[in-house]
């Protein structure tokens, strides 16, 4: 009876644990918790996160494996990344999605830890790098990052809008370290800072720039498009938990997949569907999440991510927030290719779509696109008090921004939006006669 009861408890302790995230498995060992983390507000990963929750697919992709196991999803929200990067690396969150900064920092931490993590899909990216934005008050006179010398800018520290910070400044000839007096800051925190006139700038990521400048507390000062270069928000996973549950993942990725056609076939419903999740007005996320939004959904690795994410590491790297990180080995694309099958060459080369100028008609289900800017302001002229939203694309970096918060330059006949100070000035410089003019202006003109 001993010798019986010796090797039933190494039987036990030999028999592999079925829950994930570090939760116990149930009695039976048939329940698996798989823990996922992501940042509801960060408009940019829905597909991964808020949007995928809501439609249930990830639940559904698991309820289909048919392994005799029932799964629970355990959802954790947050509001960057950093988080996330700690609770991985504790084993507590099995699958989290973050932007590109965040996500090498989530490679360093977890390499540094022994808990290796993989980057294994792309939620949303912006090929020029609009999805960050520099904005500063409604009434402040700064006019161009050369006027940010000597000012308080808020960002959050190892994000992708600090990226952008750093870098516009460089190009600016400012010293990012010395030029400026920079405040690492929750991006809620910079928000209130900024209306409280504490900050003189805020640099911060989707849907901040936007859902600021919406409410009428900021205005852009700086396109992150002007960078042109890319940027994104991406799927990691624990190289564990990708090793030991390899179904799980490729559920979550088929899902993720899913919940992307969801998107991209019926944006305003999406828009409406994160904006009642979040709380976050629809018109910031269609901005953002629309037809020709700021911000690109396909869950390839596309090379340009990648070439883009190695050269992230020397901007972390000056600001000693992390080494060297061997980016190649952090990418691990086979699971995607696996989830998605042949059409996954197919979304490797797709391309983002056209810029265009959207209006949203108040009660409508789908967007109206027109053909130009003047067009879309002359639809406006014609409707008014009927008009739920207006968007234009940027004349140079091609940024989707708010007709009515663009500033517009007016060459002849040609009605010009564009969403930060410094491209409208460039464009008038470079072309005799044009001048910015008031929307209310461009409104009379194409009407």
């Amino acid at each position: 009876m001993k010798r019986t009861a010796l090797a039933a408890a190494a039987t036990l302790l030999l028999a592999p644990l079925t829950a994930c995230g570090g939760d116990a498995a149930g009695a039976d060992g048939s329940t698996v918790t798989v823990t996922v983390g992501y940042q509801s507000k960060t408009i940019n990963t829905v597909t991964a996160g808020t949007l995928l929750r809501s439609l249930g697919y990830f639940e559904k992709q698991l309820n289909s494996l048919g392994d005799g196991r029932t799964y629970k999803v355990d959802w954790q929200d947050y509001a960057t990344g950093a988080p996330i990067t700690a609770q991985m690396t504790a084993g507590k969150i099995d699958i989290g999605s973050m932007g590109d900064f965040p996500l090498l920092i989530n490679a360093a931490r977890g390499k540094q830890l022994n808990r290796p993590t993989r980057l294994v899909s792309v939620t949303g990216y912006n090929l020029r790098g609009g999805l960050n934005t520099i904005v500063t008050s409604p009434d402040s006179k700064l006019a161009s990052l050369k006027d940010l010398k000597g000012k308080k800018v808020s960002t959050s520290v190892g994000s992708a809008a600090d990226g952008t910070l750093v870098r516009a400044l460089q190009r600016a000839g400012i010293d990012p370290d010395d030029g400026v007096e920079k405040l690492n800051q929750q991006p809620a925190v910079g928000a209130s800072a900024l209306a409280a006139g504490s900050v003189d700038a805020l640099s911060q990521f989707v849907a901040w720039p936007g859902l600021l400048t919406y409410q009428g507390r900021a205005k852009a000062l700086y396109d992150g498009a002007q960078l042109n270069l890319p940027t994104f928000h991406g799927v990691t996973a624990r190289e564990d938990f990708a090793r030991n549950r390899p179904a799980v993942l490729e559920a979550f990725l088929k899902a993720q997949a899913e919940a992307t056609d969801y998107l991209n076939s019926r944006p305003v419903a999406a828009a409406e569907k994160v904006a009642e999740a979040t709380g976050l007005p629809a018109e910031v996320v269609y901005l953002y999440n629309g037809a020709h939004g700021i911000s690109t959904f396909d869950p390839a690795v596309k090379p340009q991510l990648v070439s883009a994410l190695k050269q992230d590491v020397s901007v972390l790297k000056a600001a000693k927030l992390t080494g060297d990180i061997d980016v190649d080995s952090f990418v691990d694309d086979h699971y995607v290719k696996k989830a998605l099958g042949a059409s996954y060459a197919k979304q490797l080369a797709a391309v983002p779509p056209a810029a265009a100028s959207e209006a949203w008609p108040k009660g409508a289900r789908e967007t109206r696109p027109f053909a130009s800017p003047a067009q879309l302001l002359a639809h406006v002229a014609a409707h008014p008090g009927d008009i739920r939203a207006a968007y234009v694309p940027d004349a140079t970096t091609g940024t989707l921004w708010f007709a009515d918060k663009a500033l517009w330059v007016a060459d002849g006949d040609r009605l010009l939006p564009f969403v930060a100070p410094a491209t409208a000035q460039a464009y008038v410089l470079a072309h005799g006669g044009a001048r910015v003019i008031t929307y209310a202006q461009a409104l009379e003109r194409a009407a």
